[in-house]
């Protein structure tokens, strides 16, 4: 990664005086919507500068000598985000339990870690017990998701159905860990607004970095200083990692933090009239009532996240959206049936940066855009009988217009 960021840094120059020497010999730099892993327009010098450094350590590969494990999933935050975007089933991470049934307290935490260094045992899924699997979701335009004001997000909710249309979403209210810092979105003593995570259970960027350290790569910090150990394999395993805790100071947490909450998500595609079309076809069969176009960011400290549209297609509730993607497996207020929705920006370019294909849905289960939206039941299911019924064209337009977004 260090090479990576150089080359954001210093790239721009050696590529000028390249072209000087070299002319037509060079290829063009992707245009800046066309990427997944480009800073937001408009940063000053000193927020650039926390990018580039916040960008290093997202990309920093832990090994056991720095850190790594005991018990793990993978060794870096890049490794799991597919330049900065979408997750692969081979790095989906199995959570099971719920706080509900017990588990949790006794059994190694809700996330199973599958890999282990030299002298630990890693986690195995025991017998009977509910696993619900989630794909790393994209990590770009999270920045702008966090500067959205909690009444925006409150008042698309009706969680009564008030309106009789058949879709009742509702956010999901969730305490934050005390560690959070008052200054930081998404902290304080009451219920907020979950508005991160599949399932909408966490608050703040700052809790979504510190628990994936921990979760993820078994990386102890100034927030959550105890290592994450598998219960099971006994101290002489626990004694493997020999790294003094916490393995990474809050100075490391808070520069990823502020690397991913200035990440721009990627321009949509042009629209022509055929995609046109299709976001007429999308909003006459009720998809727009989830999938929202576009929310508003508030004011915000950072001038690049004030008062600005977020064209991400969701409403960040929560929707019962049926038995066949239910992973019963609550989250903070959200129930086993219930799915946050998910925004769709960046599905022009996921199949660029995961060689071609295509994973969607919490579990990647959907390898087509028409295989996510059938799937759909619940307070989708009208939309989703809508959309099969309807006639070829109005329907490959529906779904030109959703894969060029």
């Amino acid at each position: 990664m260090i090479g990576r960021v150089r080359g954001k840094a210093a790239g721009v120059g050696l590529a000028a005086l390249l072209a000087l020497a070299c002319g037509d010999l060079l290829t063009s730099a992707p245009d800046p919507g066309d990427t997944l892993d480009g800073p937001l327009d408009g940063l000053t010098a000193p927020e650039m500068s926390a990018f580039l450094r916040g960008d290093e350590e997202f990309a920093r590969r832990f090994a056991p000598s720095t850190g790594l494990g005991p018990i793990f999933n993978d060794v870096a935050c890049a490794a799991c985000h597919s330049a900065d975007g979408r997750g692969r089933p081979g790095n989906a991470l199995a959570r099971i339990g719920s706080p509900a049934d017990g588990f949790l307290a006794g059994l190694g935490g809700p996330q199973i870690q599958d890999k282990a260094i030299q002298g630990a045992i890693p986690e195995e899924i025991p017998p009977g017990v509910p696993v619900s699997l989630r794909l790393p979701p994209p990590v770009f335009g999270v920045g702008l998701i966090e500067a959205i004001p909690e009444a925006t997000i409150l008042a698309l909710a009706d969680p009564d159905d008030a309106d009789g249309d058949g879709i009742s979403g509702r956010a999901n209210l969730v305490t934050p860990p005390g560690w959070v810092p008052a200054t930081e979105p998404g902290s304080g003593p009451g219920p907020r607004v979950g508005r991160f995570g599949r399932k909408a259970q966490t608050t703040s960027l700052l809790q979504q970095t510190v628990e994936a350290y921990l979760q993820d790569m078994g990386i102890t910090s100034d927030f959550l200083p105890d290592e994450n150990r598998n219960p099971l394999a006994g101290p002489a395993a626990d004694a493997a990692d020999l790294v003094l805790d916490p393995e990474v100071p809050a100075s490391t947490v808070f520069a990823v933090v502020n690397y991913i909450r200035l990440l721009a998500p990627p321009a949509p595609g042009p629209m022509t009239p055929a995609r046109q079309r299709g976001a007429t076809v999308f909003s006459d069969i009720g998809c727009a009532k989830c999938h929202v176009p576009v929310l508003q960011t508030g004011p915000n400290p950072v001038r690049a996240l004030s008062n600005r549209p977020v064209p991400m297609y969701s409403d960040l509730l929560l929707h019962d959206m049926g038995e066949a993607l239910a992973d019963d497996r609550p989250d903070g207020g959200a129930s086993g049936r219930e799915w946050r929705t998910p925004p769709l920006w960046g599905l022009r370019l996921m199949r660029q940066f995961l060689n071609g294909e295509a994973f969607l849905l919490h579990d990647g289960r959907a390898r087509t855009i028409e295989e996510a939206i059938l799937l759909h039941g619940g307070e989708a299911r009208r939309s989703r009988d809508l959309f099969a019924g309807l006639v070829a064209a109005d329907r490959a337009a529906l779904l030109d217009f959703v894969g060029s977004r």
